[in-house]
């Protein structure tokens, strides 16, 4: 394409060149022409007025040296006279005596083509009504002098001109290829799994608007492609909280080969489970921001997998605390993503703490204006080294876990502008504090306040 366009503009240029250079080539000898032949007539014309009123040989010829053309004797004068032999001549003619006494005859000038140039005849009338005829000769280089340099002025410029529109066309061409190149190879990219390439979007509008289009098109794979990986990720999570019952339930089968297997089976389809998460968060794409959610009730969300987790609560002899649910607290967060984040931080009390160690959920809404905050509590042995909790969280899973129930907490809090931080709990242990804001501006979270126990169980 590149070079379709230089040959394009070579083709145009020479044509523009050649259609005014000969012709202005032309009219520059035609000028240098008649230029020689104004100055011969003016050099004729000087001579006249002497020719007038003498025929004096030694003064005209006097007359003549005083000219550019009698100087480099190129003039000649043929004078009648009465009564002598023959006329009276003056310098050397070149043209024929014939050609001289037929312009006499006629009385009007003519130029005549002789040896070497143009020779001018002048008639001019003398003292008693005889005619005579000055002759001018003119020479080939008097007719094209100027013409040779002129000539190569206007052939270096239309070489100029045809140079000088190749290399505007072969920029202008490497302008407009250059982006459909970076698009080919953007798109070759993208076919072979580079989700993260992009195109620039710049040189003509059609190819801009071909960028924006295959940008919007990558972004939008590399959404699809991560949500799956993510919906992947957090439904294979979601496995593990019935695993994590079933695990337990094992284990307070006995002692039996068919315990031993069923034990076995367990914790072989939970290491199956960390593969399948590990393998979907690995390469893992950053998830879009996505538009504002429905509001969930997070009380009612608390309370279902609250009873959910009692159950099991009690086969371990755990004792456990519900708070700041008895009234709606309204967080923009879906039910299931709320319900998944939930169960991933209680999942991790029942994995990380011994059994009959206590563990209390409280939700703190203060106002409603800035949202809500969850705080999971447990008497435990807690985290000795937070930071790293929520490195792991952040997707460097640790031995033991694959780092993603925390990750699924964090992902769900930054969705609506907040965060999660670890810490130590009143009951000794561990606390995980999720803030749930509101309106998606990070801002400092309100500040804390312990509310009443409102259910007990064992």
């Amino acid at each position: 394409m590149r070079w379709a366009l230089v040959r394009i503009s070579l083709a145009v240029t020479s044509m523009v060149v050649l259609a005014f250079a000969v012709p202005l080539g032309l009219v520059v000898k035609e000028m240098a022409r008649d230029r020689a032949l104004s100055n011969a007539e003016r050099q004729a014309a000087a001579i006249a007025p002497l020719l007038a009123i003498t025929t004096d040989r030694g003064q005209l010829q006097r007359a003549m040296a005083s000219t550019e053309a009698g100087a480099a004797g190129r003039i000649a004068i043929r004078v009648p006279v009465a009564g002598e032999s023959g006329p009276l001549v003056v310098g050397g003619h070149r043209a024929a005596e014939a050609e001289l006494v037929a312009t006499a005859a006629r009385g009007r000038a003519a130029f005549r083509p002789v040896p070497g140039g143009v020779s001018l005849l002048q008639p001019i009338a003398v003292d008693g009504g005889k005619i005579a005829v000055v002759e001018v000769f003119v020479p080939d280089g008097e007719l094209t002098r100027g013409v040779a340099m002129a000539w190569l002025v206007l052939t270096v410029t239309g070489i100029g001109l045809i140079v000088g529109s190749v290399a505007i066309a072969d920029r202008l061409g490497r302008r407009t290829v250059r982006p459909a190149e970076q698009l080919a190879g953007a798109a070759r990219e993208l076919g072979e799994g580079r989700l993260n390439v992009r195109v620039p979007e710049d040189g003509p509008a059609e190819l801009r608007s071909a960028a924006v289009a295959f940008n919007a098109m990558a972004r939008q794979v590399t959404e699809l492609l991560a949500g799956e990986r993510e919906m992947a990720a957090d439904l294979s999570h979601r496995l593990r909280t019935p695993l994590t019952v079933l695990r337990l339930n094992a284990a307070s089968l006995g002692d039996d080969v068919a315990a031993e297997q069923t034990r076995q089976a367990v914790d072989r389809l939970e290491r199956e489970v960390d593969l399948i998460i590990a393998t979907a968060r690995e390469h893992r794409p950053a998830l879009p921001a996505e538009g504002a959610a429905r509001e969930t009730d997070l009380a009612e969300v608390v309370r279902e997998r609250m009873a959910f987790w009692s159950a099991l609560a009690e086969d371990e002899a755990r004792e456990t605390r519900l708070a700041g649910v008895d009234r709606p607290v309204r967080v923009p967060v879906p039910r299931a993503d709320l319900a998944a984040a939930l169960d991933a931080m209680l999942g991790n009390v029942f994995r990380h703490t011994p059994m009959g160690t206590a563990f209390a959920v409280d939700v703190h809404s203060g106002d409603g204006s800035s949202g809500a905050i969850v705080l999971v509590s447990d008497a435990g042995p807690g985290i000795a080294d937070p930071d790293a909790a929520v490195r792991r969280g952040i997707g460097d899973g640790g031995p033991g876990s694959t780092g993603l129930g925390l990750d699924i907490v964090r992902r769900v809090a930054e969705a609506t502008g907040g965060d999660v931080r670890i810490g130590q709990s009143v009951l000794g242990g561990a606390e995980v504090r999720v803030w749930l804001a509101r309106d998606g501006r990070r801002r400092r979270p309100p500040a804390r306040r312990r509310a009443a126990p409102a259910h007990r169980s064992r």
